[in-house]
């Protein structure tokens, strides 16, 4: 995993420098299927990480939401998503990241998340604590809060939701103490800081919570579904992060 680890985190320095020139520019911004901006740091970037981990490990497969998958069902798979947060990164918002994740038999045990623009990456490592690199680096840890009535909830946007889903959604954060908005891959990482301690969010893809959960996990969280269980590719899209697992039975009962 060491190698691994160097590996990734080598490929968020070769996309940092791909990002940061072109964020806050002037972009020719194309809109794409789902009505999400793609950039040019979007696709360079992921070029980027892509050509030097197929050249590492030619044995490995890697998908990325940009250009797709390549050998998906290779034992080791690399999940990548370029910008999580374009629409922040377009806005000239920090609240971006970099995501990549190593998955051994569908199961992430490497999670990477790199803010470029910032300068922080967290680092989320199986059965290992999650490092922290910034202005409070370090081992990163979420906070204790076994009520939601005491919990801060954070959601990227209201517009994520199906339809069945939004009653429950709407529950959550009525017994939440306060809701914040946008965020993407950052809200993950400052519930691993301990500064938010519940995010709700659904109509994700595997390449947008595959780096979250070694890295919550890490720092004494839990990262589920919607009715508790561990995300797989096969997912439903729903992702319900917690800094204190002791909130998993409320949540549930109330997102149900």
């Amino acid at each position: 995993m060491r190698e691994y680890l160097a590996a990734a985190e080598q490929a968020a320095d070769l996309a940092g420098a791909v990002i940061r020139p072109l964020f806050r520019s002037a972009l020719l911004v194309e809109a794409k299927g789902d009505a999400s901006p793609v950039t040019a740091a979007d696709q360079q970037a992921e070029q980027a990480i892509r050509a030097f981990l197929a050249e590492r490990f030619p044995d490995h497969g890697i998908w990325g939401e940009e250009f797709g998958a390549d050998r998906p069902d290779a034992e080791w798979l690399w999940l990548l998503d370029p910008i999580d947060g374009t629409r922040a990164f377009v806005t000239g918002r920090p609240l971006f990241g970099t995501l990549i994740s190593l998955l051994h038999k569908g199961v992430p045990l490497l999670g990477l998340i790199d803010q470029p623009a910032t300068g922080e990456r967290w680092i989320g490592l199986a059965d290992e604590p999650t490092r922290f690199r910034g202005a409070m680096g370090g081992v990163a840890k979420c906070r204790p809060c076994a009520e939601l009535a005491q919990a801060e909830l954070s959601c990227t946007s209201p517009d994520m939701f199906l339809e069945d889903q939004r009653d429950g959604f709407d529950r959550l954060r009525r017994a939440a103490r306060r809701v914040t908005w946008g965020g993407d891959c950052y809200s993950y990482g400052l519930m691993a800081l301990g500064l938010v301690d519940v995010v709700a969010e659904a109509t994700m893809k595997p390449w947008d919570w595959a780096a979250l959960v070694p890295v919550v996990q890490g720092a004494g969280g839990s990262v589920t579904d919607w009715a508790g269980r561990p995300l797989t590719v096969e997912s439903d899209g729903s992702v319900l992060a917690l800094g204190d697992p002791a909130m998993l039975v409320e949540a549930i009962g109330l997102l149900r």
